[in-house]
């Protein structure tokens, strides 16, 4: 079995935090996540603070439950954030090239988010994409320039549980050749 196939959402951790040395190596093989037109627009924010975590808790996840609680034990939480308006353009200041215009950002932030988490996992730390955020108040929390836009929020850290892989859909269920 794989890395892909090896990688679950963690939602419970030990007290330990992840040390800096392996956040960088984690953010640097990120860093090679594919982007529209080789744009980068991916950018890694790692949130520390016990104080903007509980801000994040609060006020970043609309009240939900399961999010709650995977923040009130967190110590460390990455909010990927991305650089507007450069995907689905093939050079500054053009039109977008796609009829997907701006929602590219999207795929792209899709893509540096599991790459993100992938990293994490072959370096021994668990993860967990929160879909259900409030990414105005978010970015509002953290203090993001007004060129950037909150992605997606992933608590990570060291694994206290060994979450098991739920059933998958067939190959047959999932595919088509024509």
């Amino acid at each position: 079995m794989g890395i892909i196939e090896e990688r679950r959402s963690v939602r419970k951790y030990t007290d330990e935090v992840v040390d800096k040395e392996t956040l960088n190596k984690i953010i640097k093989s990120s860093s090679f996540a594919p982007s529209w037109a080789n744009t980068q627009i991916a950018r890694y924010n790692i949130v520390e603070s016990p104080e903007l975590i509980n801000e994040i808790r609060t006020r970043g996840v609309n009240d939900f439950v399961y999010n709650v609680k995977v923040l009130d034990k967190a110590k460390q939480v990455m909010v990927l954030t991305i650089k507007k308006g450069k995907s689905g353009k093939l050079k500054e200041g053009d039109e977008y090239a796609t009829g997907k215009a701006g929602d590219w950002e999207v795929f792209d932030a899709g893509i540096a988010c599991q790459t993100f988490c992938l990293a994490a996992h072959e370096n021994g730390v668990g993860t967990v994409i929160m879909g259900v955020i409030d990414d105005k108040e978010i970015a509002d929390i953290i203090n993001l320039p007004e060129d950037e836009s909150v992605a997606a929020l992933v608590v990570f850290g060291y694994p206290n549980e060994t979450p098991k892989t739920p059933p998958r859909l067939s190959v047959e269920e999932i595919s088509r050749f024509m």
